[in-house]
């Protein structure tokens, strides 16, 4: 088939379909369970409020859309991760279209990411940083469109994307202090007008309510990421070891990325101008939010985990293309396409390997039949008179039963169920439960044995 721009679109978009597919079906045939963090947005999406205790809502929302159209269908939440990573190439290609005059370059920009395995074996999980990705990807192109362009509808939705980012994770803060800072240097150099102001109307509307929810509830948003990154009590050591511990992680997870790359340009050479404001662009939005995560880092001696870093590489692959696209051979890529094919196939047998054979992960939780036998007995109970309304506990153990079970009882935390309880209440995996507590009459209490451990289903009267 010869390579003219018709075949090579045609090629990309089987490339797509062919990730959608390969990364929905695997772990929808291999996975008992839905993955830990899936479940606990889940969770927040039966119950859905302007932020959670660890994250803003914006994962929330998207898989409980799915959950009003699909149900406790396991697949459909693998599917959901998949649209977010094939929505992402196909932003990244787009921004590619900008930059690579050939399109066969443009393809390479989206296939090598193939070998961060952030866009491939990590994706089944649907979690605030695969929701992040398609919203960081958009935000960088709306944001290169309003600068190259300065329409006003591409500033409008810069600040539509922008606010859903934030939404997602508080992480989008890296890159929008790079955006800030780069219009804010356009500005004064007279280089764009003050048309891109525009883009704080949407931006702030968006986020407006959660921020009002923010104050209402002590931060608590911000409280989790302090103590998920140690940065509240850690040693003065830590300033040297996290930062460098964060540097030499990035180093491993790129060196698939690196591999592909090397049979694309065999000497290794690139081309740059920093008077190339493409070239700019690129530096920017690919290094400067690394570059400020290092930072912070440094000051604060927080540790940085690993998958925190997810959206940072998502344009990666068009940055390596672009530096060194003048060392590009188009007639010699048979070695780049053996690479990228062992790349693609090793992932997700590599995953399913584990799914299989590993029997102690969270997506061997027998969730379902946890569910069932609950179920049953609270149809034993209510005969069918009310529906199992309410279900408290952490997200893992009431998350899976508020998935599972038929009437998709809202979920709670212990520390936030006072005075909204309503119908059937499961009280799960309590440390220390007492029948006489004050926010529940308890008419039965059936104690079960899950996985070792005592749980505790307590059914209240509808009235």
């Amino acid at each position: 088939m010869a390579l003219n721009n018709t075949n090579i679109k045609k090629l990309f978009f089987i490339f797509l379909l062919t990730h959608l597919v390969v990364w929905t079906l695997i772990p929808s045939i291999t996975n008992n369970n839905l993955p830990l963090d899936t479940i606990e947005a889940l969770a927040w999406g039966s119950n859905l409020d302007w932020g959670f205790d660890k994250h803003p809502p914006m994962s929330a929302v998207m898989v409980e859309i799915f959950y009003q159209i699909f149900g406790s269908n396991d697949w459909a939440y693998y599917f959901l991760s998949q649209i977010c990573i094939i929505l992402s190439f196909f932003v990244v290609y787009k921004l590619s279209e900008e930059f690579l005059k050939n399109k066969l370059l443009c393809l390479i920009s989206v296939l090598l990411l193939e070998g961060i395995y952030f866009y491939n074996f990590t994706t089944p999980e649907f979690n605030v940083n695969v929701c992040l990705i398609p919203f960081w990807s958009l935000t960088v192109y709306y944001f290169w469109c309003g600068i190259t362009y300065n329409r006003l509808s591409d500033w409008f939705l810069l600040g539509v994307f922008a606010g859903f980012g934030f939404l997602s994770k508080y992480l989008f803060i890296y890159l929008g202090l790079v955006i800030d800072l780069y219009l804010v240097y356009k500005i004064i150099k007279k280089e764009i007008n003050l048309n891109c102001l525009i883009s704080l109307l949407p931006f702030l509307l968006i986020i407006s309510p959660h921020l009002i929810w923010l104050t209402e509830n002590d931060y608590s948003t911000i409280t989790y990421g302090l103590k998920r990154s140690d940065s509240i009590e850690q040693s003065s050591l830590n300033h040297l070891v996290e930062p460098i511990t964060f540097f030499v992680k990035q180093i491993g997870i790129l060196i698939p990325l690196l591999i592909m790359a090397f049979f694309l340009n065999h000497k290794l050479k690139i081309k740059t101008n920093l008077n190339d404001n493409k070239l700019i662009f690129l530096l920017i939005i690919n290094l400067v939010p690394l570059l400020l995560v290092f930072i912070t880092s440094i000051i604060l001696g927080s540790k940085i985990r690993t998958m925190w870093m997810t959206p940072f590489y998502i344009f990666f692959g068009l940055f390596i293309v672009y530096v060194s696209q003048s060392y590009v051979k188009i007639s010699k890529l048979k070695s780049f396409v053996v690479a990228f094919l062992i790349f693609f196939t090793f992932s997700p047998f590599a995953y399913a390997y584990i799914s299989i054979t590993k029997t102690d992960k969270r997506t061997d939780y027998q969730g379902k039949k946890i569910a069932k036998i609950i179920n049953e007995e609270w149809e034993k109970y209510s005969k069918g008179e009310f529906e199992l309304e309410s279900v408290i506990g952490d997200e893992w153990v009431a998350g899976n039963l508020s998935y599972h079970l038929k009437s998709r009882p809202k979920w709670y935390s212990f520390s936030k169920n006072s005075g909204k309880l309503k119908g059937g209440l499961i009280i799960a995996n309590h440390p220390d439960i007492n029948c006489n507590n004050e926010f529940v009459a308890v008419f039965k209490v059936i104690k079960l044995h899950i996985e070792g451990k005592p749980c505790f289903v307590m059914f209240k009267n509808r009235n």
